[in-house]
């Protein structure tokens, strides 16, 4: 059900999802963003530079968590700013489950013009992967 700013309120939780990332859909944002850095398909490079292995983008497990806000949202045009920082890595592993990032949220304030500022949190494991994770949604 599409939330609205009526039926929000700040300290509201956001149901928590989960988004599977294998090597494929790495190999595919590769070719999607042009960032063809061996480390996010390549094993043995990846350890040569002390990775555990190799490593999703940065960028993608970020479009993950606007894929989160804008899926609850129900509309990705209503994401209208989305910002990260990046805290830890993806390890992602050579098998056909690959890693799983788990995303879940709290609508932190209610805003002007029918806006809602959200927390986001995204985690691989036990690891928070992105740390300042902040959306700001026009809800109808």
């Amino acid at each position: 059900m599409t939330p609205t700013y009526d039926g929000v309120e700040a300290g509201a939780a956001i149901p928590q999802k989960s988004y599977q990332v294998t090597r494929l859909d790495l190999v595919k944002y590769c070719g999607a963003s042009g960032d063809f850095n061996v480390i996010h398909w390549n094993e043995r490079v990846a350890a040569s530079v002390g990775l555990p292995g190799v490593i999703a983008h940065g960028m993608y497990t970020m479009a993950q968590g606007g894929k989160f806000v804008a899926d609850w949202a129900g509309d990705p045009g209503a994401v209208e700013e989305y910002g990260v920082r990046f805290s830890a890595m993806v390890p992602v592993p050579d098998d056909d489950q690959g890693a799983t990032i788990d995303f879940s949220g709290t609508v932190r304030e209610k805003l002007d013009d029918n806006k809602v500022a959200v927390d986001i949190v995204a985690r691989c494991g036990d690891t928070k992967v992105l740390a300042r994770a902040r959306a700001v949604v026009r809800l109808p």
